[in-house]
């Protein structure tokens, strides 16, 4: 019982009015950047014929309101030609607003990451603070920004293929661009989970050895280098079925390697 006074209360604050189309003005805090164009066009459609069932929500402004959430159906109530459409008229200031719009739950990670962004830079936001408003960690903020740093065709391609955000997380530990595209295909290719797609990365992090005719043996270190080529050499002919080994031998003046490659029957 208490329950249901509770929300009743609360449905008569929230009383829905009809607007026309043209005193309502988009967000500019909007956070969906993209429209995919077949689902609006199957949102017009049910539009034309039951009507825009759910009310967009607006807040009043100079004379005439903005959206505060709801684009996607304004946009399709435009394109289906209606005149009116039910809206919800709330009080909020700019910061409410932006925060307001952000409570969506088919927004794209990277749509959250911009909008994080601008509410920094716009409402003068620590991540912290932003956290708080957000009801989010500030490693959840930062995380989330951080996501930004992805150049823009790998973000489409991450849009395109309907990747997570722990796969776009995963690509920003590869140090360019080439290497970045390469993973998202092979991981799409593949059908990779989240664990496969980080060992992938760490795969293509690890730095092929050097051609022998490239290495330069000048310090100690460089020895060492040369030694483990040798070595993974003598590995890779044995993968091959090649009868092949090493023999390492101490001497005063230094070690001595001998590479022993047995030859093979002639039939």
């Amino acid at each position: 019982m208490i329950s249901f006074l509770r929300k009743s209360t609360v449905q008569d604050k929230m009383r829905i009015v009809s607007l026309p189309l043209y005193m309502i003005a988009p967000n500019p805090n909007q956070p969906r950047k993209y429209f995919e164009p077949q689902a609006m066009e199957e949102l017009k459609n049910s539009i034309m014929e039951y009507g825009l069932i759910q009310p967009v929500t607006v807040r009043r402004r100079s004379g005439e309101y903005e959206l505060v959430a709801g684009e996607r159906r304004f946009r399709a109530a435009q394109m289906a030609g209606l005149d009116e459409i039910p809206a919800v008229i709330i009080e909020a200031d700019n910061d409410k607003s932006a925060i307001l719009a952000l409570q969506r739950e088919d927004l794209s990670f990277f749509e959250i990451a911009e909008s994080y962004k601008s509410l920094i830079r716009e409402q003068g936001l620590t991540q912290t603070e932003l956290a708080l408003k957000v009801g989010k960690s500030q490693a959840s903020v930062a995380n989330k920004i951080r996501l930004l740093k992805l150049p823009p065709l790998v973000k489409k391609l991450i849009r395109d293929y309907d990747l997570t955000e722990r796969h776009a997380r995963a690509l920003l530990l590869l140090n360019n661009e080439e290497k970045q595209l390469e993973a998202v295909k092979l991981i799409c290719r593949d059908n990779m989970n989240v664990t496969q797609a980080e060992e992938l990365v760490r795969t293509m992090n690890i730095p092929k050895p050097k051609p022998i005719n490239d290495l330069r043996i000048t310090t100690a270190k460089d020895v060492k280098v040369f030694k483990n080529t040798v070595k993974r050499a003598v590995d890779l002919m044995k993968k091959s079925g090649i009868d092949a080994r090493i023999e390492e031998n101490s001497f005063e003046w230094g070690t001595e390697y001998i590479i022993k490659i047995k030859k093979t029957d002639k039939k």
